[in-house]
């Protein structure tokens, strides 16, 4: 047999597209010929896959040879072809029969000896494989990472030898039964330990229910930071699916996928951060932080030290919940559904407002440090909320606040509620929040005198009601009322302080 066809699967962000790896072989002057759009890694794998089988002990064969990664179209990058186009050399050659590779996919790449070495995005080329019902072989060091998929047979090596013997019923291997990883302890950092700060405490539990994003703003030393890093510890554990969609975002970026299994994802970036660190890009593109974040939580300190470019590319992954990265020959969406929480200082000292310490800027610098965060980026943030400065007794207080058990439990509670509705109260459409909010007719006109009073925007008032009706959540109520509008008008004190800039 001159012809022969064997599965693969590319890596186009968190997608795996098939591939098929075909191999022709036809009289002529010996020599390769690679097609299928590879980049430099995938036109490299001829010489790794020559010295691979010559150095196994099997015959090259000494003929022309056409290699065409299907479909053409359809970029291709890296060392995952390597295994795939040995395979079918060999079953070209007539070393293997083709009915071995038949419900077979594989992936890896070939050292110069034909040792299997790792390749990056495993998890979501063996999610593909299982969704096509066939078998998957890997190196033995992406085997643990290919087994989290569930119900797909993975085949783990560390030597082409392996492969040729399992397909030759030689010496079959063993498919891999790896466990899961076990799930991260919720406890970590503790909400008790937090002295004072009652109404930042509020605005957490609030968040945290309706995954609300939000704003700790306070002059240094206050206890922003400790807060922000306590929010993981009250969110519910994830579900196996969500999971799932974090640990495949990290197997594309290379990252271990055994730490912190189940538990939200923490990521707090530098302020001298890029916009493609942040977002994602380059000139492959990959995840930023924002979809490291996905499902958990972005916490950025230090907020106005971010260039102002950099924070207005996250305005539209906060609404939609993904990031869409487009070059002139690349194109690929990864999700994006994170929680943001930032931290800022009153002005450039950190002062203002702060009884301990008298505060020495001028009015045109705290404007200008002020206005480096825009409008439409406030108005994303639901809850805004000022960290004062605590008196020395209260920080020497013994009595400890409310633990991160107590306040996960009221948070569970409130999350049910709103996935009765469909969604969390951040991302309940328009419409359905109005008829879940079912305000009576004196609340509405209330609301509306408080909007032009405080010259607040349409995003806004849809951000109040979303708030309102994640504090009815927390309260059992089945409807906000005026109460929580209140509380949550209380929440935009960013609107009222800036207003005037």
């Amino acid at each position: 047999m001159t012809l022969s066809i064997v599965r693969t699967r590319a890596g186009l962000g968190l997608e795996a597209p098939e591939v098929l790896v075909e191999v022709h072989l036809a009289n002529g002057l010996p020599g390769i010929t690679l097609v299928g759009l590879p980049e430099t890694a995938v036109r490299e794998s001829r010489e790794r896959v020559r010295s691979a089988l010559v150095n196994a002990g099997f015959d090259f064969p000494m003929r022309r040879i056409t290699l065409n990664l299907a479909p053409a179209d359809l970029p291709k990058e890296g060392g995952r072809f390597d295994l795939p186009i040995a395979l079918g050399l060999l079953v070209a050659s007539g070393q293997i029969a083709a009915e071995a590779l038949a419900e077979i996919e594989c992936a890896g790449e070939l050292a110069l000896d034909g040792a299997l070495r790792p390749v990056p995005g495993m998890l979501p080329l063996a999610l593909a494989t299982r969704g096509a019902g066939r078998r998957l072989i890997v190196p033995r060091a992406n085997a643990d990472e290919a087994a989290l998929a569930g119900d797909l047979e993975v085949l783990p090596a560390d030597h082409l030898l392996e492969v040729v013997a399992h397909l030759l019923g030689q010496t079959p291997i063993e498919p891999h039964r790896a466990s899961r990883p076990a799930e991260a302890l919720t406890t970590g950092a503790d909400l008790a330990e937090v002295r004072g700060q009652h109404q930042a405490r509020r605005a957490l539990e609030v968040a945290a229910s309706g995954g609300h994003n939000l704003l700790l703003a306070g002059p240094p030393g206050t206890g922003k930071t400790m807060l922000a890093s306590r929010l993981p510890g009250i969110l519910p554990p994830l579900t196996e699916n969500e999971a799932l969609e974090v640990a495949a975002v990290r197997s594309v970026c290379g990252l271990p996928l055994d730490e912190d299994w189940g538990r939200r994802p923490f990521r707090s970036p530098h302020h001298t951060a890029s916009a493609v660190a942040l977002v994602g890009g380059g000139s492959r593109p990959r995840p930023g932080e924002i979809s490291l974040a996905h499902r958990g939580v972005l916490f950025l300190d230090e907020l106005p030290e971010f260039p102002r470019q950099v924070l207005e590319v996250m305005r539209e992954p906060m609404e939609s919940g993904r990031i869409h990265i487009a070059r002139a020959s690349h194109e690929r969406r990864y999700p994006a559904s994170f929680q943001l929480v930032a931290a800022m200082n009153p002005c450039p000292c950190g002062h203002l407002g702060d009884p301990r310490r008298a505060c020495h800027c001028t009015a045109a610098q705290i404007q200008r440090y002020q206005a480096r965060l825009s409008g439409p980026l406030l108005d994303r943030i639901d809850l805004q909320v000022e960290v004062p400065a605590l008196a020395p007794e209260q920080l020497t207080a013994r009595e400890s606040g409310e633990p991160s058990a107590a306040v996960r439990e009221r948070v569970q509670a409130a999350r049910e509620r709103q996935w009765a509705r469909g969604a969390l109260n951040a991302r309940l459409g328009s419409r359905e929040l109005e008829a879940a909010c079912a305000l009576s007719g004196a609340d509405r006109a209330w609301l509306a005198g408080v909007l032009e009073r405080l010259n607040l925007s349409a995003r806004a008032y849809h951000r109040v009601l979303r708030v309102a009706l994640t504090l009815a959540d927390l309260a059992g109520e089945p409807h906000p009322g005026r109460e929580q509008l209140v509380e949550a008008i209380g929440y935009r004190q960013l609107d009222r302080l800036l207003q005037g800039r």
